[in-house]
């Protein structure tokens, strides 16, 4: 797997004290530093359980719109949520992401 800007964003998370998971359509798990990645399917319940989603790669595969609707917080780094068609549930939260880390490991 090659290097990705996600890898970089989860350590940081880290070592700020985050406890980081990560969902990616492409990659179910992956191997860094010895420690074995798992990633988690994205549900209603991980994203509302999340304090925050921080969107690293604009997956075409995820609807953005569920993830607005159901997240408190989400970062959008890949002004993905821009390109979405705004649900009205969209409209009334501020775009900042949730952290499940939708971190994608493209």
């Amino acid at each position: 797997m090659r290097e990705s800007p996600a890898l970089d964003v989860i350590r940081l998370l880290e070592e700020k004290g985050a406890e980081v998971q990560f969902h990616d359509p492409h990659v179910a798990s992956f191997r860094e530093e010895g420690h074995e990645r798992t990633g988690v399917p994205l549900t209603d319940a991980v994203l509302a359980k999340a304090d925050a989603v921080v969107i690293i790669t604009d997956h075409s595969a995820i609807d953005w719109d569920r993830v607005t609707s159901r997240a408190s917080l989400i970062v959008d780094t890949r002004n993905a949520l821009g390109r979405a068609r705004p649900t009205k549930s969209a409209r009334r939260r501020p775009h900042a992401a949730r952290a499940v880390a939708l971190a994608g490991q493209a």
